[in-house]
């Protein structure tokens, strides 16, 4: 076995824009797939930051293990007598992983985009990385989120420097906004992916275990019901020892609540298998081709998403929402950039709203906080999507530049300026729409979506 640890530390390390993957810290541990599995343990319980093994085989690489499929498989019941003094080969064949391969000269950006392209189940295991000399070695998928972030706060201070030095050649101003909109769009996927892979594998799993478990619950409680009140039927007069246990349970009442209870236990878990849905839905994250979608479930699932923030605690009053859908057939565009274009746009209806409601007594605001949704279909197979608030609005000199990079209203620190300038690229550019905003000062905002129900070729 070889064992050598990173030989960075990549809160020190000097990277650049341009930086690849050679310049992260990095693991090789290796070990032969002879070696019994209880070696496997024994070295990540030597190494408590060690992502993962690199398997051998005579020396030449054959795979890789990481720490969390490993300790998941071995949790496993009998996985741990079966494969602790057995060869790593063998359990290796179980585990059939897809790994990640880059080569060391790939920019970190461009890993970063492309493992979070991953499926939710390996989007956060290590990346394995080939050298120039074909040798193997392991980068931590959270020290790549870690490089990836200063590489962020680093595109942000050159843009700044940039904004300051106004005769810099165009060219090289829109390169770096074309890079810090690709970070934060991979910020953005980061955040989706994190969010999906941790809900679907933390809660969906168990939820369907209760679903699964709650039916035959339901008519295992039933039968026994009947079954009680078939004893009562054919012994109307029972011992005292037995009314006294019906009087202390209160056996009425609890063959009443028992199927509510188990009926509403049912409904809860349905309602958290809607929202885990949702989710799927709104982040499609492996969906990155146009294709035929309903619209009005994109817009349903970004208000499922957002419905935390629709409750304004402030004066303990809900964000109403009125959606008025038309009817119109599946649209055919880029399902996840228009529902992050839905998200932009009711985000900024909440924030106005928000910023109204904290501005007026609570006394003046009873028919404040409004969000109206409405669709419709025109004459030549255009789909209108028109999101509405009731909130302060936006002066009229201010409108121009809504869609500007980097112009935004809100305060220093809660707004990057860039949300409504990539809704614009993705509506007009990427589907070959319209994006318009009308609004009245003191009165309130609306946003306009024209998009053609199928895309040209």
């Amino acid at each position: 076995m070889l064992t050598m640890g990173g030989i960075t530390n990549a809160n020190e390390s000097n990277l650049r824009l341009e930086s690849t993957l050679q310049e992260l810290p990095f693991w090789q541990v290796h070990i032969e797939v002879e070696r019994p599995g209880n070696d496997l343990a024994m070295l990540f319980k030597q190494e408590p930051l060690l992502p993962g093994i690199i398997l051998n085989n005579n020396q030449q690489y054959v795979g890789m293990i990481s720490r969390r499929k490993f300790f998941e498989h071995m949790s496993q019941t009998y996985s741990l007598a079966l494969f602790s003094i057995r060869p790593i080969k063998i359990l290796y064949k179980f585990f059939q992983p897809e790994i990640l391969a880059f080569s060391e000269d790939t920019r970190i950006i461009n890993a970063t985009q492309a493992t979070l392209q991953q499926p939710p189940e390996i989007a956060y295991e290590p990346i394995l990385v080939k050298t120039t000399s074909g040798k193997y070695k392991l980068v931590d998928f959270h020290q790549l989120l870690l490089a990836y972030s200063q590489i962020y706060i680093l595109t942000l201070v050159k843009l700044q420097q940039v904004e300051e030095q106004s005769r810099l050649a165009k060219a090289g101003f829109r390169d770096l906004q074309h890079n810090y909109t690709q970070l934060i769009q991979n910020e953005k996927m980061a955040a989706l992916g994190q969010l999906v892979a941790g809900i679907a594998h933390e809660i969906n799993n168990p939820v369907n275990f209760i679903a699964g478990n709650l039916v035959h619950a339901i008519e295992y409680s039933q039968n026994l019901l009947n079954l009680i009140r078939l004893y009562q039927q054919c012994y109307p007069e029972p011992k005292g020892e037995i009314k006294t246990a019906i009087a202390q349970i209160e056996l009425d009442f609890l063959s009443t609540d028992l199927p509510r209870l188990l009926t509403s236990m049912e409904v809860g878990t349905k309602r958290i298998e809607q929202i885990i849905l949702s989710l799927r839905n709104f982040s499609r994250l492996d969906e990155s081709e146009k294709k035929f979608v309903d619209i009005h479930e994109g817009i349903d699932s970004t208000l499922i998403i957002l419905q935390s923030r629709l409750q304004n605690h402030q004066i303990g009053e809900s964000i109403n929402i009125i959606k008025e859908y038309g009817d119109f057939p599946k649209v055919e565009c880029y399902a996840g950039l228009l529902n992050q274009v839905f998200m932009n746009i009711l985000a900024n209806a909440i924030d106005a709203i928000e910023e109204s409601l904290v501005m007026s007594h609570p006394s003046l605001v009873r028919n404040k906080g409004k969000i109206c949704i409405r669709t419709h279909l025109t004459d030549d197979k255009q789909v209108i999507i028109r999101i509405s608030d009731n909130g302060p609005g936006i002066p009229e000199s201010l409108q121009k530049r809504l869609f500007d990079p980097f112009f935004t209203t809100k305060p220093v620190g809660k707004g990057t300026g860039l949300g409504l300038s990539i809704s614009y690229q993705i509506v007009v550019e990427k589907h070959g729409g319209q994006l318009q905003c009308i609004s009245t000062f003191s009165e309130g905002t609306e946003l306009i979506i024209q998009i053609p129900v199928q895309l040209n070729s």
